[in-house]
């Protein structure tokens, strides 16, 4: 090294600018090589590739999900209540006592049309409200939780396939025209369920909040698809009158007073209760409604009657101990302070708290036959849903039973789900034709049957020959033993439930797989002709070169899009 002394006696030259070489170190010391290249167009930097970043985003009713591809969860849950569509500079909410102010009934109030961003009738709807709302809380979503740029994005969205056409170009139009996203890929909210759930088929009861959707899944196409409007809006409006019921009695000790109803009356055609009960029935249905996962009693059980398809069990020590964990229930009484004035305590018994939902999802108590097609009770519903597939896709979907949505996380709601619809499976087989005339023909076949059987009579002796077990074959035999030991066993043809991790964690799975969406819409194409520039099937030329979601080159892409599942 140089000396102190040395570097201080070397004075610079008036021509020369003094260099750092006298700095550096002995060549024997450590120092960094310096680096050859042998090409002129290698960079000495390391040359990482710039992974794009995809935003997937479900929209339901009530709540967005956003959140990255690749991810196991949403970064945030927004929904589309009041407090979310005020004007900026508006903070009445953050005053003291806001939420103690007194408030007054609305007339001809809908139940919940102020925490819904769309309803299936479009005729009162405003879209542009509508558009409004999307761009509001997608911008929420990209500034506050995902912290990135909107422009230049791809966009994956799962959205129900039931939306009508007028409320999907509006989604689209918001998103197109306000984050300027190259492209959105749409999937199915049934189809990611049953993926997230580890299958390729399966039924998706979607307990929502207008309708409850059943779509049966067979190799990751949706096959059938049924609704019913039996869902969590028809049970938040059982659950607030109960407590408007309680929150009128005077006394602690007062009982409440059931009167006399009729069909009409009970259950699902109640008028709209007070809307200041909203919030207040949302909270209290979430938090402690529950489901019996039994059926129902043994006085209940007449034919036409949809309490539970329960059989009657004789009385034993058993059935007697759960008579008396019944009479404990009904003495059980839990307490809920009211949020509205006066600000009064509710006692409640427990057992009330299961009745919104059995009248509301269930239809206890009522008969079958009074229901339209739009209003069947959900265990009726997954039922004939089942009845109308094809014999080996049931055998698929009926092994494969996923409820999801917001409705399936009540207590006991999904196994009372599954108890039943096995009873009724039990009771009735997979038989489309049922009734008293059918049921003693039926016994009156297999009457005979039975008589036909127990002569062991040959077919020469005056037998039917459809009745005569069928003669063993050898090679069929060994046929199908070869055939089982070169496949897996799958589960088919028993009544059972599967979890699954929701339709965003589908969506993040299947995006991240990097495969192409059947239905991808451009921005430049969207804007030209909106949804009438969708094409059919037949008419959209695929590649045959395998595409991903990232960048791509103007080779090997489809000359066209189609809606796919909103055609």
């Amino acid at each position: 090294m140089a000396t102190t002394a040395g570097y201080f006696d070397r004075k610079p030259t008036a021509t020369s600018r003094p260099g750092l070489s006298h700095l550096q170190g002995d060549p024997a010391s450590p120092h960094t090589p310096q680096r050859t290249f042998s090409s002129a167009f290698s960079s000495p930097a390391l040359s990482y590739r710039a992974e794009e970043e995809v935003v997937v985003l479900e929209l339901g009713a009530r709540h967005l999900s956003a959140g990255i591809v690749g991810e196991s969860n949403p970064r945030c849950r927004l929904d589309f209540g009041p407090e979310r569509s005020r004007r900026v500079g508006d903070y009445r909410q953050y005053l003291p006592e806001y939420q103690d102010r007194p408030r007054k009934r609305r007339r001809n109030y809908k139940w919940g049309e102020d925490h819904e961003l769309w309803r299936m009738n479009l005729r009162d709807v405003n879209l542009g409200l509508v558009e409004d709302k999307v761009e509001r809380v997608v911008r929420e979503a990209y500034t506050k939780y995902l912290l990135l740029d909107s422009k230049n994005k791809r966009l994956v969205l799962v959205l129900p396939s039931l939306v009508p056409h007028r409320l999907l170009s509006s989604i689209l139009s918001s998103i197109f025209s306000n984050f300027q996203t190259l492209s959105i890929t749409l999937f199915s909210s049934p189809v990611l369920n049953v993926a997230a759930a580890g299958c390729r088929a399966g039924l998706v009861v979607d307990i929502g909040w207008e309708e409850a959707v059943i779509t049966s899944v067979y190799e990751l196409r949706e096959v059938q698809t049924q609704w019913t409007t039996r869902a969590m809006k028809v049970v938040t409006q059982q659950m607030a009158i109960l407590l408007q019921e309680y929150a009128k009695l005077e006394g602690p000790g007062q009982q409440r007073r059931d009167s006399p109803q009729t069909q009409e009356d009970t259950g699902y055609d109640q008028p709209s209760p007070d809307s200041r009960y909203f919030e207040f029935s949302e909270e209290v249905t979430s938090r402690i409604a529950w489901c019996p996962v039994k059926g129902q009693d043994p006085s209940e059980s007449e034919q036409g009657t949809n309490s539970a398809h329960i059989p009657e069990q004789p009385v034993t020590a058993e059935g007697g101990a759960s008579e008396a964990h019944k009479q404990t229930q009904d003495h059980i009484t839990v307490s809920i302070p009211s949020p509205l004035p006066p600000h009064r305590t509710l006692q409640i018994p427990f057992a009330k708290l299961a009745e919104p939902v059995e009248d509301g999802l269930l239809a206890k108590g009522s008969n079958l036959h009074a229901h339209d097609d739009h209003e069947q009770p959900l265990p009726q519903l997954i039922y004939k849903t089942l009845l109308s597939l094809p014999p080996d896709v049931r055998s698929q979907c009926m092994a494969r039973i996923i409820i999801t949505g917001g409705g399936s996380n009540i207590a006991g709601l999904k196994t009372r789900l599954l108890n039943e619809l096995k009873t009724i499976v039990k009771t009735r087989g997979w038989d489309p034709v049922y009734g008293k005339v059918a049921g003693e023909a039926k016994q009156h076949r297999e009457a005979v049957r039975n008589s036909r059987l127990s002569t062991n009579l040959t077919p020469s002796e005056g037998a039917d020959t459809h009745l005569q077990p069928q003669v063993e074959d050898e090679i069929t035999e060994k046929l199908e033993k070869e055939k089982l030991k070169s496949s897996k066993a799958t589960a088919a043809g028993e009544i059972r439930g599967v979890e699954t991790l929701g339709p965003w964690a589908g969506g993040s799975l299947v995006a991240s797989l990097k495969v192409k969406g059947v239905v991808e819409i451009d921005q430049d194409s969207f804007l030209t002709n909106g949804l009438a520039g969708a094409k059919k099937e037949s008419e959209v030329v695929h590649a045959a070169q395998r595409m991903s979601l990232g960048a791509r080159s103007g080779l090997g892409e489809k000359t066209g899009w189609t809606l796919g599942a909103w055609a």
